[in-house]
């Protein structure tokens, strides 16, 4: 797995740099086994076999996609609903992709396409603290590797343990265990909002979603994220230096 680039002396090596990824992404684990196990309870109370909840978590690996996607199903929406509703909700992942591009120039599509599929919120918010150091380490991909296989593995147990608890117990689902999400998220977005558009966008965000909680089919998610983006777009332009 070359990348075309040499290793500084004394710099971390690749697995070093692996494990330090992994370690690092420990808090935002803890706050994802709860949602994990949720989401295997709810995929089979809606109806979706074990194999079908498994499979989602192994292939798709998006965690609010799939909650979405099974929450949808349990209220009988229909296919194009269901693809439409989380393609736009998994829209922001463009815009993480896009933030991390300029630090993984040079990296094969051996790299690029399992690094691309990994990339959810919770490392996004740890490897892109990471890539803005002042350290320009030509192997900080096995950092993001490290991150990002720690959070696979941890979801595929979590849904799995969630499979067979919600099996075993009754309404697990109704136990609040998402309050588990809302927390993470907290936790990953305060860190980045780091000027006035981010705020702007947060805030737009929190706002609508609050206001439009109501509309089906999570609509209200989608013209939240929408509405937010825009008004950050806006702020930058209007705040940006003539």
């Amino acid at each position: 797995m070359q990348t075309g680039v040499t290793q500084p002396s004394g710099a971390s090596t690749g697995w070093q740099e692996l494990g330090r990824g992994a370690r690092h992404t420990l808090p935002m684990i803890v706050g994802a086994i709860p949602f994990g196990i949720l989401f295997g309870a709810l995929a089979t109370s809606v109806g979706l076999s074990p194999f079908t909840t498994m499979a989602l978590s192994l292939l798709v690996f998006a965690g609010s996609a799939q909650f979405i996607a099974a929450t949808l199903v349990g209220q009988g929406a229909g296919v194009l609903v269901i693809i439409a509703t989380t393609f736009v909700v998994n829209l922001r992942h463009a815009l993480y992709a896009a933030s991390l591009g300029p630090y993984l120039r040079g990296l094969s599509w051996r790299w690029l396409v399992p690094l691309g599929f990994a990339l959810t919120d919770e490392t996004y918010a740890v490897v892109i603290k990471r890539f803005e150091t002042a350290d320009s380490s030509p192997l900080r991909h096995w950092y993001y590797l490290g991150s990002a296989v720690s959070m696979y593995l941890n979801w595929q147990l979590c849904t799995a343990v969630g499979i067979v608890a919600g099996q075993k117990l009754s309404g697990l689902a109704d136990f609040g265990l998402e309050f588990a999400l809302v927390v993470t998220f907290i936790g990953i977005v305060i860190p980045l909002v780091r000027n006035t558009a981010m705020l702007v966008c947060a805030v737009t965000a929190a706002v609508l979603s609050i206001l439009l909680f109501e509309l089906p089919h999570q609509l209200g998610l989608m013209v939240a994220s929408g509405g937010a983006i825009a008004m950050g777009v806006l702020t930058e332009a209007v705040l940006r230096p003539s």
